[in-house]
């Protein structure tokens, strides 16, 4: 989980320093996160012939190094160097390579990348969130476009933001970050805002700001930047209580 540069509330991928990093890995809960998240992505991908995938907010390597264990030929990508160094140590421990490794601006990721390079894109981790600006939301979603295949998926997942605003926070602790000992939770929640707090076992703390996107605008957002068919699930599953989950996956297409 990272970001790009550009957001009204500073260049967030600075967020990730060389110590959060370190942390990061409690945060997540590799483990349990790999055993109850790996198999619904790459059964989506699977289902869609995808070979060749580009992992957007690589973070520190989980879905990545899931998704090469698998078979796919991943390009590992993220806004943080902190991170994508982390991340191919993680790749080492576990065994598997990436086919390429970037530090990327998602504004100019066909720049960086090429067009219709890929057959799919992950951007997973409530990673999209990290966005400020519409603007740049809608030409970060433009650039993904670029960069896939005609035909080609994206998947992306957040933190369920409209039960948050609606109802005030709450979580189940089951999806995306599952590792123990650690207190995670909004110190600050606005309809512009969520400042959401870590705090770890030996007592480091660790803060991130985050743009609460509603699953209604993000789908629109989707469908203005040129995708098509988006699809909803609601944490791993479909039918789901929008009201009752913690994450929320959209997976929309590049138009053939």
């Amino acid at each position: 989980m990272s970001a790009v540069l550009n957001s009204d509330k500073g260049n967030q991928y600075q967020q990730y320093t060389p110590s959060f990093a370190d942390y990061w890995d409690d945060l997540v809960g590799w483990e349990s996160r790999l055993a109850r998240e790996g198999a619904f992505y790459n059964r989506l991908l699977n289902a869609h012939g995808a070979r060749d995938v580009l992992d957007i907010a690589t973070g520190t390597g989980v879905n990545a190094v899931s998704l090469a264990r698998a078979g796919f030929r991943v390009t590992a990508a993220d806004g943080s160097e902190n991170m994508i160094a982390k991340a191919q140590e993680n790749a080492k421990a576990y065994g598997v390579t990436f086919a390429d490794t970037h530090v990327v601006d998602w504004l100019a990721l066909d720049e960086t990348l090429g067009t219709e390079s890929y057959d799919a894109v992950v951007c997973l981790g409530n990673s999209f969130t990290h966005l400020f600006d519409h603007e740049d939301r809608r030409d970060a979603l433009r650039a993904i476009r670029r960069v896939l295949r005609p035909g080609g998926m994206l998947i992306m997942d957040q933190r369920n933001y409209d039960s948050m605003l609606d109802e005030g926070y709450s979580s189940k602790h089951e999806f995306c970050y599952t590792g123990d000992g650690v207190d995670v939770g909004p110190v600050e929640l606005t309809r512009t805002l969520a400042k959401f707090q870590y705090v770890f076992a030996d007592g480091a703390t660790f803060q991130l700001n985050m743009y609460p996107l509603r699953q209604d605008y993000l789908t629109h957002l989707l469908e203005d930047a040129g995708f098509a068919n988006v699809e909803r699930y609601g944490d791993l599953r479909r039918p789901y209580d929008r009201g009752n989950v913690d994450f929320v996956q959209q997976v929309a297409f590049r138009p053939l």
